[in-house]
């Protein structure tokens, strides 16, 4: 059987595997639908037909605040499996945040046509090598958003949930050059899968390999040899669909290309939630995690006008009273 014909019959399997956990069982803190702040946007997420190379057939979408200055930072988000650009990228608080503190967000949308279920497709080396496939098409996204909206380039930053975490994953190894951050929501390691048939063992089971062998998977996708994104990676430790211990894979992956160990520095809360933050050797903050007990796979919000609060409560979006967004945005200096 050919590699594309075992692709097409094993793709419908693995992506409900993604979408597997019971959207009433997402999480134990409270999931009411309050609604986001009643100022809504300043302006519309569009479609930007012809934005330039597109090996990878994906749809963009933007949103750009009216009145946007030059000289802002571009954020990318990248929804999950069934999800769409625009809800995810309402429902996240990422186009809220953008009104509030001037930047653009460009929001990629896979197409049935890749994936049945609209997943990314972070298993497929394919999409996931440096001018090729997925990732280039959202480098062209990003450097058409830098383009037309006079947009800073040294503030570019990579943001997605479940198979847009994987995702990230891979434009942060694959274009370390492009990326200042990222944050990895319930997602996973960069080449945990380089093929479909791997994706349950890494989803399910996670891929235990050493430190080194990660780092080395991340520098050898580019030529790039520094400096290197930032990574924050939120994860909720009842996740069923993509376990949670594919975070300290991401851990270790990550502080071992930034040179440092997988021993956290300093340890605290974020909303009274588990938070360790590892750093290089200048003392400068380079991996950090937010852990959220007894949360299952989703985004965590906390729905509000409030301080610290964003997004809207919906499926894999969930409400701990915690906004991963706007933290993201605090981190990345977006205000």
């Amino acid at each position: 059987m050919s590699s594309s014909a075992r692709r097409r019959l094993l793709l419908p399997v693995v992506t409900a595997a993604l979408l597997a956990a019971p959207i009433s069982a997402q999480a134990t803190p409270t999931t009411s639908a309050t609604p986001a702040p009643s100022d809504g946007p300043t302006a519309t997420v569009t479609e930007v037909p012809n934005f330039g190379d597109n090996p990878g057939n994906l749809r963009m979408l933007q949103y750009v605040p009216d009145g946007l200055p030059e000289n802002r930072p571009v954020v990318v988000a990248l929804h999950g499996c069934t999800q769409n650009g625009t809800d995810y990228g309402t429902q996240s608080g990422w186009v809220e945040l953008a009104d509030r503190w001037q930047f653009s967000v460009v929001l990629p949308e896979q197409r049935t046509l890749n994936n049945a279920n609209r997943c990314f497709n972070w298993f497929d080396t394919g999409d996931t090598t440096r001018g090729r496939g997925e990732v280039a098409s959202v480098v062209s996204m990003v450097d058409h958003t830098l383009q037309t909206t006079g947009g800073d380039a040294s503030r570019v930053y990579a943001t997605g949930l479940s198979a847009g975490g994987g995702m990230t994953s891979a434009l942060l190894a694959t274009y370390p050059e492009r990326f200042t951050g990222g944050g990895v929501v319930a997602g996973l390691p960069f080449r945990c899968s380089s093929a479909l048939y791997e994706a349950y063992t890494c989803m399910y089971l996670g891929k235990n390999l050493s430190p080194s062998v990660w780092g080395d998977l991340v520098r050898a996708a580019s030529s790039h040899d520094g400096p290197w994104p930032t990574v924050s990676i939120w994860h909720g430790s009842a996740d069923t669909t993509v376990n949670v211990v594919n975070q300290r894979e991401l851990v270790e992956q990550w502080t071992d290309v930034h040179g440092t160990d997988t021993t956290p520095d300093r340890e605290d809360t974020i909303a009274g939630y588990p938070h360790a933050v590892y750093e290089d050797s200048a003392g400068r903050a380079v991996v950090e995690t937010v852990t959220v007990p007894g949360m299952n796979h989703g985004q965590p919000v906390d729905p509000g006008s409030g301080d610290g609060q964003c997004g809207t409560a919906a499926a894999y979006l969930l409400d701990v009273d915690v906004c991963a967004a706007w933290h993201l945005g605090q981190t990345w200096d977006l205000p």
